[in-house]
């Protein structure tokens, strides 16, 4: 006797359609499991009896094999608990075929036959829906980041007694269902607002000019200056994500088993502050069991780096393909998964090991080859994927102690989503958002000075010896400036304000 039930399996933050095929052949009682299962997938069968026998289904004493096809992809995790056992009692007859086909299942099985959540169902509810599937059928607490997907009737059951009784239309269960609007508009509050930071003006200017064209920036100051404070307002003043971009987002999250119950959809972009400890695996994903880092969990947000250069040197060179590609590419011997990793880098550092470089008041300790050694920690190559550097000194107590009202993240963000719409319009058509994202070929074709741009840009690169990188980096910068101001030129005004964002670059005189 042979049965079929669908159900589905995770690739990187995706998910594709799996067969889970159920024969039952006389011979010794057995129970294999094949179609590359993982160890989680191999206990599964010592699960699925305990459960069958303690909802009260009998437990078939032949040779049991379970067919997890397509054979060559390896499937992990304990979600095709629900579609072997239902395949079992289709196989005997106690689950009606009918409705098998329509539905995609899903589910871990406790040993009394209660379904426990599992990782991924927002990814498997799109493969679902994609494949013209009726619905799917997983656990209740699943249920509401599955009903994110529209045009699926999503059942969430807690037990495995309930499903069959589903499954042979002697019990129904109604679809979940979620208001996508009110879900998406009530999860884009922040609690942190750039009005709360008392000073600091260069350093907000920097970081709007950062968001406008979604610009890798590092600030430079000593401790206590208010670097950190300063960026975790950064995801305020960023463009609102689309819903698309909040779909993504929320997968990486649901494939991590991360993603909060109370909130089905993650409307807000993603701020992640790894400590400087972290390994390379931690950072760009990996392990035993491939999973996200903490670059593609803030993917479309932002990724603080603090105190970097106390990373270590093989973690930070990790980096340098996610911010160049946007994606990483994870590679083992039997697959090659790639995680979305688009992300706004800032990072953080002092001048010098003690913190207090060039400061009026703190005097500093550290000899120069120690602030030689200090700052070489982070590569070239690195630094030269960050587009704005800026020095962040100590607040005076005038603006400690100022009470008036300082710009609102609102009213920043106003400008910088009008500046984005003005790149969106520029680069539409092609694969780049914003204006980091330029290759030479669009900075030829859209980064125009007028003669004194083109001037003050020739005295300053020969004067302090940029190189061509940083040339580049400079018009981008430029452009973005230009963007704010809806100026279709650059002026000598917008070079002028993106040099003071190279400080690193400067030769000592």
């Amino acid at each position: 006797m042979l049965a079929k039930v669908l159900s589905s399996a995770l690739i990187g933050i995706d998910a594709i359609l799996v067969d889970v095929e159920v024969d039952l052949a006389p011979g010794l009682p057995a129970f294999a499991t094949v179609g590359l299962p993982d160890g989680a997938v191999k206990e599964s069968k010592d699960r699925v009896r305990a459960a069958l026998k303690n909802s009260g289904y009998d437990f078939p004493a032949r040779r049991i094999t379970a067919n997890l096809a397509p054979a060559d992809i390896r499937k992990e995790g304990a979600a095709f608990d629900l579609p072997i056992s239902i395949g079992i009692l289709a196989a005997t007859g106690v689950v009606a075929p009918t409705r098998l086909q329509d539905y995609t299942l899903l589910g871990e099985l406790s040993l009394d036959g209660g379904l426990k959540e599992v990782r991924g169902a927002l990814s498997m509810a799109v493969a679902a829906k994609r494949a013209g599937r009726a619905g799917i059928i997983l656990p209740k607490e699943n249920a509401p980041e599955a009903a994110v997907v529209e045009g699926l009737d999503v059942i969430g059951a807690t037990t495995l007694s309930q499903v069959v009784e589903f499954l042979n239309n002697r019990g129904g269960i109604d679809p979940f269902r979620v208001d996508l609007q009110a879900l998406f508009t009530s999860g884009c509050e922040y609690g942190e607002d750039f009005s709360e930071v008392k000073g600091q003006e260069h350093a907000k200017r920097a970081l709007e000019v950062a968001a406008s064209g979604g610009h890798n920036i590092l600030m430079i100051g000593p401790p206590g200056s208010g670097k950190t404070m300063l960026a975790r307002r950064i995801p305020t003043i960023l463009p609102r994500m689309s819903f698309d971009e909040a779909i993504e987002t929320t997968k990486v999250f649901s494939v991590s088993g991360l993603l909060e119950k109370e909130r089905a959809l993650l409307a807000v972009r993603p701020f992640r502050s790894p400590h400087h400890t972290i390994s390379d695996v931690g950072l760009i994903g990996g392990g035993t069991t491939p999973k996200p880092g903490e670059v593609s969990l803030a993917h479309n947000g932002v990724l603080f780096l603090d105190e970097l250069p106390e990373f270590k040197k093989n973690v930070l060179e990790v980096l340098r393909q996610p911010l160049e590609d946007g994606r990483v590419t994870i590679s083992r011997s039997l697959t090659s998964l790639t995680y979305p990793s688009r992300v706004m880098l800032v990072a953080a550092m002092n001048p010098c090991p003690c913190g207090y470089l060039a400061d009026p008041v703190h005097p500093c300790t550290c000899a120069p080859i120690a602030i030689h050694r200090y700052r070489s920690r982070i590569s070239g190559p690195l630094l030269d994927r960050i587009d704005i550097h800026i020095e962040v000194p100590a607040v005076k107590y005038r603006d400690l102690a100022d009470r008036g009202e300082a710009e609102s993240s609102q009213e920043v963000a106003r400008r910088v989503e009008r500046s984005r719409v003005l790149q969106l319009e520029r680069y539409h058509g092609t694969k780049i958002h914003c204006n980091a994202q330029m290759t030479p070929r669009f900075i030829k074709k859209h980064c125009e000075l007028d003669a004194q741009g083109h001037r003050m840009l020739e005295l300053v690169t020969d004067r302090l010896g940029f190189s061509a990188r940083t040339y580049n980096r400079i018009l981008k910068v430029a452009r973005t400036i230009a963007d704010l101001e809806g100026s279709g030129t650059i002026r000598e005004e917008h070079i002028a304000e993106a040099i003071q964002y190279r400080s690193l670059d400067r030769k000592p005189a």
